[in-house]
């Protein structure tokens, strides 16, 4: 049997926004890798074996899983929502790079998925309809100093921010910082959205102003996308009891000085 290796995105929770392409490869698939909760979205079958590992095993996932690829078998490595997006296609490409010759000649595909952003961002109306920018805050790869001159660049470029990876046990911290120092770049009332959990059973979105979010940055967790608004961000009140949109016009003013 000639071994393929599919890496997929399972998109931000719901079933329902898995795409058919993945549900297609998944089905034929001998193998599944990836971090212990996307392997549990992953439903036992006969002739399937699920391969689970904690969530800093990345580049030992992949090596892994290529290797029950060049042996033959059809391989998924799943990610939540985009695995093109701090997820686990860039790792299997890097072990690719610095494995044997014989993994190049693989058949990898990479089969995207519905990021967490663009979820959460439907949520609550499109305040990623303009340019924007896409961030994590983990400091586990890169410096926090970098994070953050990144974080400031991005907001007085005027881009709109997405964040990954805002808080962790590890570092309970670093949303904070961040939010702080926006608010040295950005008008207090900017929208901050706090979506935890989109598109599961206990889905939490919040709408905060920058100075509240800077002053509450414990509301998110690991599970939770950050949305950061501009200048030019539109926030509609709708009233009775329903939540704001807010969205991000398609024209935007001149560069900030």
């Amino acid at each position: 049997m000639k071994g393929a290796l599919y890496v997929i995105g399972l998109g931000p929770g719901d079933a329902g926004l898995v795409t058919p392409e993945a549900s297609a490869a998944l089905a034929r698939c001998t193998d599944v890798f990836g971090y212990f909760p996307y392997v549990a979205r992953v439903p036992e079958r006969p002739g399937l074996t699920r391969h689970a590992s904690d969530n800093r095993e990345e580049i030992a996932r992949a090596r892994a899983a290529l290797v029950c690829a060049a042996s033959g078998g059809r391989v998924a490595v799943v990610s939540g929502g985009d695995p093109g997006v701090f997820a686990m296609a860039s790792a299997v490409f890097e072990a690719v790079e610095s494995g044997p010759a014989e993994w190049r000649a693989l058949d990898i595909q990479v089969l995207p998925g519905i990021s967490a952003m663009l979820a959460a961002a439907a949520r609550v109306g499109a305040p990623l309809g303009h340019d924007f920018a896409v961030l994590s805050l983990s400091d586990n790869l890169k410096p926090w100093d970098l994070v953050l001159h990144r974080v400031r660049a991005a907001a007085s470029a005027g881009f709109a921010l997405a964040l990954y990876n805002p808080i962790s046990r590890v570092r309970p911290w670093q949303l904070g910082a961040a939010l702080m120092a926006l608010t040295e770049i950005l008008p207090s009332e900017t929208p901050v959205i706090f979506a935890s959990a989109v598109t599961r059973p206990d889905e939490r979105i919040e709408v905060l102003t920058l100075t509240e979010a800077a002053g509450a940055p414990e509301r998110a967790d690991m599970r939770t996308m950050v949305i950061i608004g501009t200048a030019e961000t539109r926030r509609i009140a709708r009233g009775n009891g329903h939540s704001d949109w807010i969205y991000a016009p398609r024209s935007v003013g001149p560069l900030p000085a």
